[in-house]
């Protein structure tokens, strides 16, 4: 026997992916006005939580390793050209010169990361406001995306005060 989607419990809502819950009447029909949640105990809620928090995470740790290839490879740059810059003599009728490519790279991974930081702590916020009784611990991610930052602002500064 088939359920009809509107029938059923529990629905992921097409808009925005969540997992939502559809609470019901005394009669076992569904109600649309309600805004009851379910209960805390109901273990297929608390999982669909704990998925929908190791999702963000994972989400978090692809932009970190983005951040990280971008920081690393504009400082990689920076030092190749400037160990080449000491034995040859450097033509300065570049309008973009690896120095500026090099600190241009390490910008743009820590907007980046900062950006999906920020991205990350908003959504684990929104998670913990839709249910209120989850337990949504603190993201190691966002740890690590603090330290892997601070790495970068000390390579940003470094291409930049450096000649």
């Amino acid at each position: 026997m088939r359920i009809a989607p509107w029938q059923k419990r529990f629905y992921v809502d097409r808009r925005t992916s969540h997992f939502r819950y559809r609470p019901r009447n005394m009669s076992g029909t569904a109600m649309h006005s309600g805004t009851a949640l379910p209960r805390s105990g109901d273990a297929s809620v608390t999982l669909s939580v704990d998925r929908t928090r190791l999702s963000y995470d994972r989400t978090l740790m692809s932009w970190i390793r983005t951040a990280t290839s971008l920081i690393t490879f504009g400082f990689s740059i920076y030092k190749f050209f400037q160990l080449e810059a000491e034995r040859a003599a450097a033509s300065t009728s570049r309008l973009l010169g690896p120095r500026e490519f090099a600190i241009a790279m390490i910008a743009i991974g820590l907007i980046s990361l900062s950006l999906a930081t920020f991205e990350h702590k908003r959504d684990l916020r929104a998670l913990q406001r839709e249910y209120p009784y989850a337990h949504v611990p603190r993201s190691i991610a966002r740890l690590i995306a603090g330290m892997i930052s601070i790495l970068g602002v000390i390579a940003f500064v470094g291409a930049i005060f450096r000649q």
